[in-house]
């Protein structure tokens, strides 16, 4: 059967590699941002998906600013739960299978384990909630659906950590960054390719689907800086000494026991995906 995809936040850093991708693999996609339509607004994007008559929809579009979320919770709300309902609902009508990006954060960061697909899920901030309360409204809804958690992404568009450290590496000769929050960073184009090939099978549920390997966000830091060959010193700090308006979860180690379960490959080493990333952005 011929495919036809919709991808939401298409112009965001995974929805643009998804786009990519995806035209790689020949597979028909459209990409949906803000700039065609606000995806809170429930009859436009219902009349919009129904015109396309898509056979999947992933959605990569979310309200992600974890200390705002704190101060606009409706709104966080209205993005992450509304929203994702709204496509789940209208998915349902058209037989139509959904990819919904999930996070790490909707654990709670206790202990050193790995996390499984199977752990009980315990939000420690508003971002987390809504998340968590995406992905439930997603299972109510459909039975043709991956969700896929993710962790501490980057990619070639939009913001994040990696690009930050390369800003402040221009005038500052250290930076103070925690080192007590362990996880496994996720590079866009890796989880893009994986994606793909997920739509390709009929291999439903939930995944954990971050590059391999575990570190602190120090640590990420300095292998930043080392690969740069930028001699920035990072100063290793708590969470205390780094205060912010939202709780973050201390430990998001993430099981791929699901991926190999179902013949999925695991994303390659962090280390490799953040040498090509770098790379890809020079």
């Amino acid at each position: 059967m011929n495919q036809k995809v919709v991808v939401t936040g298409a112009k965001g850093q995974l929805g643009s590699d998804l786009i990519q991708c995806l035209t790689k693999y020949k597979i028909d996609c459209i990409g949906v941002s803000r700039q065609d339509f606000d995806l809170t607004d429930t009859e436009k994007m219902k009349k919009y998906l129904e015109s396309i008559k898509p056979t999947c929809v992933i959605h990569c579009a979310a309200y992600t600013a974890v200390d705002r979320a704190e101060q606009e919770p409706e709104l966080c709300y209205a993005v992450n739960v509304e929203t994702t309902k709204n496509i789940a609902k209208v998915c349902r009508t058209m037989n139509t299978s959904m990819v919904y990006l999930s996070t790490d954060y909707i654990f709670s960061g206790e202990g050193n384990r790995l996390y499984e697909i199977t752990d009980p899920a315990e939000p420690v901030n508003i971002y987390g909630r809504t998340k968590l309360e995406g992905e439930l409204v997603v299972r109510e809804w459909l039975k043709d659906y991956f969700i896929v958690r993710i962790a501490w992404s980057f990619g070639k568009n939009g913001n994040n950590f990696v690009k930050t450290m390369l800003r402040l590496a221009k005038d500052r000769q250290e930076v103070k960054v925690v080192d007590d929050q362990i996880g496994s960073p996720t590079y866009t184009k890796d989880l893009a390719d994986l994606l793909c090939r997920m739509i390709q099978t009929k291999k439903y549920g939930i995944y954990h689907a971050t590059n391999e390997g575990f570190c602190s966000w120090a640590e990420f830091a300095e292998e930043i800086f080392r690969l740069t060959k930028k001699e920035i010193k990072v100063c290793k700090i708590s969470s205390k000494e780094y205060p912010s308006i939202a709780k973050r979860p201390f430990n998001t180690k993430l099981s791929k026991k699901s991926l190999d379960e179902a013949g999925f490959y695991r994303l390659p080493h962090w280390k490799d995906a953040l040498e090509r990333y770098l790379k890809e952005i020079e």
